[in-house]
């Protein structure tokens, strides 16, 4: 009688971390029917991001290169980098689409996601460094 006793102590005690960790381990949940009884419950896989980057040079009323192409979804990461003057770049159909001005030497990445398509202009917004040339293209298809 002592022997069951101790035998169901023992088992009240594992159940109980057991349970206090949150159950079986996530591994063996893999195999666990779905409640409606086809298939089985699996983890989706990541989403894979399509991430494309630019590094655009900002020097004397130019910026190198004027296009950039992307797909519509994309992940745009663009880097500005100030060569020369003091510039930044913005693109204003898109949220966060804009660089703090920077002085030569400096460089800031913006990143965004490519939601609309069509042609779309960057710019510098420094004095008349737009009017003067300092523009280019973002396509997305």
């Amino acid at each position: 009688m002592k022997k069951i006793i101790i035998l169901v102590i023992i088992v009240l005690i594992i159940g109980f971390f057991w349970f206090k960790k949150g159950g079986a381990p996530a591994e063996d949940l893999a195999s666990v029917p779905s409640p409606v009884g086809e298939g089985v419950i699996t983890t989706p896989p990541a989403p894979t991001e399509n991430i494309k980057e630019f590094t655009i040079i900002g020097s004397n009323y130019a910026f190198t290169p004027k296009t950039m192409e992307v797909n519509k979804g994309d992940t745009v990461r663009i880097t500005l980098q100030s060569t020369v003057g003091f510039h930044d770049l913005k693109l204003d159909e898109f949220a966060g689409a804009a660089t703090k001005q920077l002085k030569a030497g400096e460089s800031e990445t913006i990143e965004f996601v490519a939601d609309k398509v069509g042609d779309f202009e960057y710019y510098c917004s420094v004095g008349n460094h737009r009017a003067m040339g300092m523009k280019g293209t973002l396509t997305v298809k």
